[in-house]
């Protein structure tokens, strides 16, 4: 397989897509990883396995109408396989491997068989002190956005994912690349004041707009920055509700066609506004677990 991923939104001609088949059952408190899960499960409205399989069966069937190889992970008996984009990323021609929850580690093997259609010199293996998931990686042309936490609390936060070191490392290994980091602002009990990856407060769309949420980001500089690079005109702001409801988690098929949670009625009118094909889907119940779509889609190849 050749992998190439350029950005976030080029044609996309291959992509893992996650599984919700013998998910399990709804975990405990303790056993939760974000804020939003526990809200649920404490609430009792944790999603059941049947809606979530319908929901990600949905984004299948967007992905056939435009012709897309889809590969999806062996399934592992009560095991939540649904955010594909936690346990791998590609960038350019590579694939890096997370440094992921000690917990998930195992879920790698169930794309075992897609990592090994790579050759050898594309398979890259950070080391362990590199903390990192594909939420916070986003390549775009130039540069490499990356989200992290940089407090000095890093380890009390369960919802801190990726660290400077894995940011260091990745700027080592792409040095023709601009990597930008962002610090994200982290709670382990509050849903609405986490942003758990950088999707989850910002995601590029078409060739030069953005979605954004500001409070996502602990220093203004940073998304300053993003305002200043993309454009004011060319971003989309959601509030904090928005943001609880992974607004931004969206996912681009091409420049032109973007998959959308169908409850996201503002911004699904503002992107045909600005001329997006827009294929809305039922993701509402995978939501509760603080992921969406671009966490549930590991993008191999793109034009």
């Amino acid at each position: 397989m050749k992998l190439h991923i350029p950005n976030e939104t080029s044609r996309l001609r291959a992509v893992v897509l996650g599984t919700a088949m013998n998910n399990g059952p709804a975990p405990s408190v303790e056993e939760c990883y974000d804020p939003k899960s526990i809200e649920h499960v404490k609430a009792g409205t944790y999603p059941v396995e049947k809606d979530m399989i319908r929901e990600i069966e949905s984004v299948d069937a967007v992905f056939n109408k435009y012709k897309v190889a889809v590969f999806r992970p062996n399934i592992m008996e009560d095991t939540n396989q649904i955010f594909a984009r936690d346990i791998a990323f590609v960038v350019g021609d590579k694939i890096l491997k997370s440094n992921i929850l000690p917990e998930r580690d195992s879920e790698i093997e169930a794309i075992r068989y897609v990592w090994n259609m790579i050759p050898d010199s594309q398979r890259v293996l950070l080391p362990s002190e590199c903390h990192v998931e594909g939420g916070d990686v986003m390549p775009w042309n130039d540069y490499i956005f990356i989200g992290t936490y940089r407090g000095e609390d890093y380890k009390d936060y369960i919802t801190a994912r990726t660290n400077m070191a894995a940011v260091n490392a990745i700027q080592d290994m792409f040095p023709n690349k601009i990597v930008k980091s962002f610090d994200l602002r982290k709670s382990n009990t509050d849903p609405k004041e986490n942003a758990l990856h950088l999707d989850c407060c910002f995601q590029p769309i078409g060739t030069g707009k953005a979605i954004i949420h500001k409070n996502g980001f602990l220093v203004e500089n940073e998304y300053q920055w993003l305002i200043d690079f993309f454009g004011r005109e060319n971003m989309f702001e959601i509030d904090k509700q928005e943001m609880y409801n992974m607004c931004c988690n969206v996912f681009s098929i091409s420049e032109e066609v973007i998959i959308s949670e169908r409850n996201f009625t503002r911004l699904n009118v503002w992107l045909r506004e600005q001329g997006f094909i827009v294929e809305e889907v039922p993701y509402a119940e995978i939501a509760k677990q603080e992921g969406l779509l671009r966490c549930s889609t590991l993008p191999l190849i793109r034009d």
